[in-house]
């Protein structure tokens, strides 16, 4: 493929001129204190023997969302540790949900242990209850509430991720000082959002190839995936939604919330990437507030980045911190 966006010498100097909505802070502190407000019961039940599993145990695991409602999440630890061991608090790409545990077997093999978050509406074992809100919207997600950003349909995922974080404290053998968010483009975007809302709490960010960033210029460019779902939408409704749609998009951009994200952060991009422009991905990284950044580049990757590389790469970038168990 092609080079999609800006040079490597241009991106990495990429600074739009972005601003973020004035009361950002306020809507996300009354979006989550409303959400904790519901509180609830984090439910883990072990299942390991369903799975024909030997070296690792999981656990399938209910923690309150949105709206109180239940987000399935997998636990997935190394077989007789005890821990407390630091844990990997995985999101997923778009239009996928947490899968099988057989799916995640990385970094529990590398002696960590890992809770793979289910999406709302797009994994099987979690519903979005709150899409009966009457906006239209074109196939997938980006466009479903969109509306307003009371309704928007990441309003209530990026709750649920940060509420991930929140259900951290009550599974067992866990180390709530090494909490590290990772995940690949929505997950990626995912990751960011949550480090950008719940500050000191998390020891480390991997975005790879992240989505959700610098919106306005990602509908123009991008040429595949999700985006142009959101420009096929304001081809139908531009003249009187265009700048209400942005708007909206404005609460959910990862630009704005790197600007408030300070955890040590390994960033990764495909220079070749037509689902998420290389410069959306430096909009991000380029104002991200943590002053431990990192970003791997790989030049002639599309939107799959280092494909098996990326594993290893974030493995050693955490010893390198000192976010490494201890077994």
């Amino acid at each position: 493929m092609p080079l999609t966006d800006f040079g490597l010498d241009e991106l990495v100097r990429y600074q739009p001129e972005l601003t973020d909505p004035k009361d950002f802070d306020e809507f996300w502190r009354g979006t989550l204190a409303e959400a904790r407000a519901h509180d609830g019961e984090v439910k883990a039940e072990r299942v390991t023997s369903q799975y024909g599993l030997r070296t690792v145990e999981v656990d399938d695991v209910r923690f309150p969302g949105w709206n109180g409602e239940p987000v399935a999440a997998w636990l997935i630890r190394p077989a007789g540790v005890d821990g407390p061991l630091p844990v990997v608090v995985t999101y997923i790409g778009y239009c996928g949900g947490r899968g099988l545990p057989t799916e995640h077997l990385f970094w529990s093999a590398a002696g960590y242990a890992q809770l793979v978050v289910d999406s709302r509406g797009q994994g099987h074992d979690t519903p979005d209850r709150g899409m009966g809100d009457g906006t239209q919207w074109v196939e997938g997600f980006m466009t479903r509430g969109i509306d307003s950003p009371e309704n928007y349909y990441y309003r209530r995922l990026i709750t649920d991720c940060v509420r991930a974080v929140d259900a951290v404290a009550q599974l067992p053998a866990l180390d709530t000082d090494r909490i590290v968010l990772t995940g690949g483009s929505q997950g990626g975007g995912l990751a960011i959002a949550v480090a950008g809302l719940t500050g000191d709490r998390v020891a480390a960010v991997m975005p790879d190839v992240p989505f959700l960033c610098h919106f306005r210029h990602a509908v123009q460019i991008a040429g595949e995936g999700p985006y142009p779902e959101i420009a096929k939408y304001l081809r139908w409704h531009s003249r009187h939604r265009l700048e209400p749609t942005f708007d909206t998009l404005d609460y959910f951009d990862g630009a704005h919330f790197a600007q408030r994200a300070t955890a040590p952060a390994l960033f990764s991009v495909g220079l070749m990437d037509p689902v998420c422009p290389p410069s959306t991905v430096y909009a991000a990284f380029n104002r991200y507030a943590g002053q431990d950044r990192t970003m791997t580049v790989w030049p002639f990757a599309d939107h799959s980045g280092g494909c098996g590389s990326t594993p290893p790469t974030q493995l050693a970038w955490l010893r390198e911190r000192g976010l490494a168990p201890q077994l």
